[in-house]
């Protein structure tokens, strides 16, 4: 059906950036919201970004300012360049994508991202 490949991820020092990437293959249709999510141990997945076809997006306030989703709708293709980044931005990040065709979220296997001295 709908599967999505996550790459980018990785150690960077706190400061710095990282850019993750998110390929998705099968027929995602036109309406749908890709997105990026993070989890760590112990805790609930929560939302990082959105954005829908149209270009709305949506960013949790803990990353505003700092990351900027972007997507090719051509390629199916979602991005996430994260900047400045802090310990506390640690986690697996997972993409997403919502398509409305079939009623479902559709999730990538997930990429480390770990901001450490």
């Amino acid at each position: 059906q709908v599967r999505l490949v996550e790459s980018g991820g990785g150690l960077v020092q706190p400061g710095g950036s990282l850019r993750l990437s998110c390929a998705a293959s099968g027929n995602i249709f036109r309406s749908n919201t890709m997105a990026w999510y993070r989890q760590t141990p112990g805790k609930e997945r929560e939302l990082v970004a959105s954005m829908t076809n149209g270009g709305t997006t949506t960013y949790a306030d803990s990353v505003k300012g700092r990351f900027t989703i972007s997507r090719d709708n051509a390629k199916n293709t979602v991005s996430l360049q994260m900047n400045n980044l802090k310990p506390e931005d640690t986690a697996n990040y997972y993409c997403n994508v919502w398509v409305s065709y079939y009623g479902a979220h559709f999730w990538g296997q997930g990429t480390q991202v770990t901001v450490s001295s």
